[in-house]
């Protein structure tokens, strides 16, 4: 496990996470140590606390409590995975609104309301864009307070098999990795070896959300991604993203983060040496 540390402030540390494990490593109990809330930027692990088993691919979250107990394993991943972790101070988790409760969630699947926010950060971490990795922490804490008190199904999932959750994780692993195009959903029941109910059924179980859902939530992600770039017309990012037409993309990202891309492209952007300079008439 690869771990850089980031950003510390009064409030809020951030690490990158980088780890290989595989299906042959033996996994091992941890201990988190503050409250926390990781992003799964790349790859996936199952994530067991308290009882409970979370598959994270990419786009979940895996949400920590002080002094809970875990353990991430690697069964249905082979090549590891990468989070980006906002660690929080007591106060701070207080603050945004989240309880003790909510930071017992254990994990969250692919949600928009977050997930961009945290690709965000990341484009900060990499120097592809400006802004307050601090502001970012704290606003993503504040929207997982808000989406999780209003999230009744969470843990209300029916019971799945081994043989499922591996059927779930890898359908998820081809989407994310080819969320351009559509992928029928038949097709990938037929991958699976299951019908296409069925299939539905499992992939719901197993990551909370629909097989469209999660293509709709990678397509946002890699929106987040592009739009980092200010030299990347919004058209191209919302065809190279995956969406058809400029209108869906647009109310689509408007839905999930509160305000259009252009918006959240500008973000901060306005201050930075980088940028200041007139923009782009597109």
């Amino acid at each position: 496990m690869a771990t850089a540390t980031v950003l510390t402030s009064g409030a809020v540390t951030v690490v990158d996470y980088r780890c290989d494990a595989g299906p042959g490593d033996v996994p091992f109990p941890e201990s988190h140590d503050a409250y926390t809330l990781s992003y799964v930027r790349r790859g996936g692990f199952a994530y067991a606390s308290r009882g409970r088993t979370f598959e994270l691919v990419a786009g979940s979250f895996m949400i920590g409590h002080p002094g809970d107990e875990y353990i991430c394993s690697h069964d249905h991943h082979l090549h590891g995975d990468e989070c980006l972790s906002f660690h929080l101070t007591p106060e701070a988790a207080l603050e945004v609104g989240a309880g003790a409760d909510l930071w017992r969630t254990g994990g969250l699947p692919p949600a928009p309301e977050l997930a961009i926010w945290a690709e965000r950060a990341q484009a900060v971490v990499d120097g592809r864009a400006d802004g307050s990795l601090e502001e970012i922490a704290l606003l993503v804490s504040a929207r997982l307070a808000a989406l999780v008190a209003g999230n009744t199904k969470a843990s209300m999932a029916p019971a799945v098999t081994h043989a499922d959750r591996r059927r779930a994780v890898r359908a998820a692993m081809r989407i994310d990795a080819g969320s351009a195009a559509e992928i029928p959903l038949g097709e990938m029941a037929r991958d699976a070896g299951l019908s296409t109910f069925h299939f539905l059924r499992v992939f719901s179980a197993v990551l909370g959300v629909t097989p469209h859902q999660y293509l709709v939530r990678s397509r946002l992600r890699k929106a987040a991604k592009l739009l980092a770039d200010p030299d990347i017309p919004v058209t191209t990012v919302a065809h190279e993203a995956g969406f058809a037409d400029l209108s869906n993309f647009v109310r689509t990202f408007r839905r999930a983060a509160g305000m259009p891309p252009r918006t959240f492209r500008n973000l901060g952007q306005q201050f930075s040496p980088r940028t200041r300079r007139a923009p782009a008439l597109r």
